[in-house]
């Protein structure tokens, strides 16, 4: 387990979740975990194992979802895979045709999977493929899944969690343009769907994360000492939402970073610019 520097603590205030009440209110359901095979979703899955309830946890990684499937069951759940890449239209039909057909349908989705890419404009010329790739996985893969179980959600008076990045939220930084637009893609759609689907009876909930540490951040060198949440810390905010329904969820920081989104973002990117032009170009990507 990812054990907290000082700063880290002071930044990622504690979460408490409520064994009791959370094991009450997954008592029978159905929960849809996508993005399940590592880091946030593999952790939120293993902290499910006592619940009384069906775990669907999709990932492309076939042989750690069927090695996880094995751990869990080993405690209360009952744990169904479906491995899957989502921004591959055939396949991500073919888990929307799965889900369709269980008995009683979902209860709960978390909305977990996404890709992430670092590179500058100038080495994106001739790489229009990132933007479609980014899109298909963090935009139109879970606006598609949702349209699809919003009929079974509805039934069931569901609740969908929406696992965002602060970053839907504060003013966009170079070099990340293709997953900064993808992730801010689904933020507004799911903001703006959000009143229809509390109408119908369906909880949502926008968890706004800072860096968290887990495979997807391991490329980017600079990440490898900067302050980051760990993903057991993330599978317990989204444990406790389960049960008290919170609308959002987001570091008691980001509002600072808000505010000065607000009232400096011409000067920032005056100094972002005069930045870049000390430095030069470069790219990374995971």
């Amino acid at each position: 387990m990812y054990t907290y520097t000082l700063l880290e603590r002071f930044l990622f205030t504690p979460t408490y979740v409520n064994k009791a009440k959370l094991l009450a209110e997954l008592n029978g359901k159905t929960v849809l975990i996508t993005g399940a095979s590592s880091g946030i979703g593999e952790q939120l899955a293993y902290d499910l194992a006592d619940a009384n309830c069906h775990l669907i946890l999709v990932a492309r990684r076939e042989k750690k979802l069927v090695t996880m499937k094995k751990e869990i069951e080993k405690s209360v759940a009952k744990v169904s895979v479906y491995h899957a890449d989502l921004r591959n239209a055939e396949q991500l039909n073919g888990l929307l045709s799965f889900l369709l057909h269980i008995p009683d349908g979902v209860d709960m989705v978390v909305s977990n999977a996404g890709l992430s890419i670092k590179r500058s404009i100038q080495d994106s010329l001739e790489r229009s493929h990132d933007f479609n790739r980014t899109m298909a996985i963090n935009y139109f893969a879970p606006v598609q899944l949702l349209l699809s179980l919003i009929p079974a959600l509805k039934k069931n008076q569901g609740h969908i969690i929406n696992v965002s990045t602060v970053n839907a939220l504060l003013t966009p930084v170079p070099f990340w343009a293709a997953y900064q637009a993808s992730k801010s893609a689904f933020d507004v759609w799911f903001r703006s769907a959000e009143p229809e689907l509390n109408v119908m009876g369906i909880s949502t909930t926008s968890i706004y994360l800072p860096l968290v540490k887990t495979p997807m951040i391991e490329p980017t060198a600079a990440y490898k000492k900067a302050p980051a949440m760990s993903s057991n810390h993330v599978a317990q905010i989204i444990s406790k939402s389960f049960y008290t329904k919170r609308k959002r969820y987001q570091p008691w920081w980001l509002i600072f970073g808000q505010i000065g989104s607000l009232f400096f973002r011409s000067g920032f990117g005056f100094f972002v610019t005069q930045n870049l032009r000390k430095r030069g170009n470069y790219h990374e990507d995971h």
